[in-house]
């Protein structure tokens, strides 16, 4: 088993084990809609075996960054239904990442006047840029109420909905990297006192909860996957034993048969670790290697692998992992500015 291998990925058969990772690219629009830039983005790029786009925002509410997409309205399905026809047309499958930024918002980069919402009452140390004011601090976020947590749970349904509409051929619920459900996750951001904090049991509920309504709005858990990042402190995750919890959540997860456990690297061996505990597809990221991810593969210790970098400043890496070619130089000034430059204008071979 290799890069090469076809998988299936629950309910499709994948020509290859190689994933293109959800990136951050910032050139939507400031009514988060795709860019049409993003229809060559992804369709230049349709040869992998699974396209996971960009965190994308189920809500209003769960905006926070600058220019990042959304999927709660009619114009970003519609421009979302022209990068999902680009990849099909190239016979790639491309699954929509859905995420919910919670306290890590600035008003800023929001089109809704109400705060940001979080387990806790407890703003996230650093800052973000906005494109009105530079690098500002997050805002401080207000506790979700438990009356609440259901409207939370729709917005998730929603949002699946419409990205189906859009002809995605599924989600990916993004509970990594310090978002919403991270922050649930985490006992140093969930602070709360009923049901969803304080015993993992508790924590992992609200997740759990999400997983089953948008299984339930897919038809399918064979077109819902879901990442974690086990370790990972970015946008102050603060929890000093992370891999009970992550470990209670994989075995939690295991019965609802979804497409796969996206699991990033973080140098705390959770990928082994959620290997053991998960019964389902299991894809890797975090700084993989052509020849570090086939190692991973012949060994059984993933199903595929994820590439984030190496597919920003190569739209044919397949094609170039295939040939053993060169890869191009990554331009990181241009990972998050608007525009064309560093976003479609990598050369491809010949």
């Amino acid at each position: 088993m290799n890069l090469s291998s076809p998988l299936t990925l629950g309910d499709y058969s994948l020509s290859n084990r190689i994933v293109m990772a959800p990136m951050t690219r910032s050139r939507a629009d400031a009514q988060a809609v795709p860019s049409p830039l993003a229809v060559e983005y992804y369709g230049s790029r349709a040869d992998a075996g699974l396209i996971i786009t960009e965190g994308t925002g189920p809500s209003l509410m769960g905006m926070g960054y600058a220019r990042t997409p959304g999927i709660y309205n009619q114009a970003q399905i519609s421009a979302w239904r022209n990068v999902t026809n680009a990849v099909h047309a190239r016979g790639g499958k491309i699954f929509l990442q859905l995420m919910h930024v919670g306290r890590i918002a600035h008003a800023a980069n929001r089109n809704i006047a109400d705060p940001p919402v979080a387990p806790s009452a407890i703003r996230a140390a650093g800052q973000m840029w906005t494109d009105a004011q530079g690098m500002q601090p997050n805002d401080m976020p207000r506790a979700l109420e438990l009356s609440e947590i259901p409207a939370i749970i729709a917005e998730y349904v929603d949002a699946t909905r419409n990205a189906l509409v859009a002809g995605f051929d599924g989600v990916e619920l993004h509970a990594a990297s310090g978002y919403l459900l991270n922050q649930f996750l985490s006992p140093g951001a969930n602070h709360r006192t009923d049901a969803y904090g304080g015993s993992i049991e508790n924590r992992i509920r609200l997740v759990l909860e999400v997983l089953q309504a948008v299984i339930a709005a897919a038809g399918s858990s064979g077109k819902v996957g879901m990442k974690v990042s086990p370790g990972m402190d970015f946008n102050d995750i603060q929890d000093l034993d992370p891999m009970p919890t992550y470990v209670a959540l994989a075995k939690a997860i295991s019965p609802l048969h979804l497409a796969y456990l996206h699991v990033m690297r973080t140098g705390i061996g959770a990928e082994t670790a959620l290997r053991e505990a998960f019964t389902g597809t299991l894809l890797v990221g975090g700084g993989y290697q052509k020849d570090e991810a086939n190692k991973v593969l012949a060994e059984s210790r993933a199903d595929a692998v994820v590439f984030g970098t190496l597919y920003i400043a190569n739209p044919d890496l397949v094609k170039r992992f295939e040939r053993d070619a060169p890869l191009n130089e990554l331009d990181k000034a241009t990972f998050y500015t608007p525009g064309a430059k560093g976003y479609t204008d990598y050369p491809l071979l010949g």
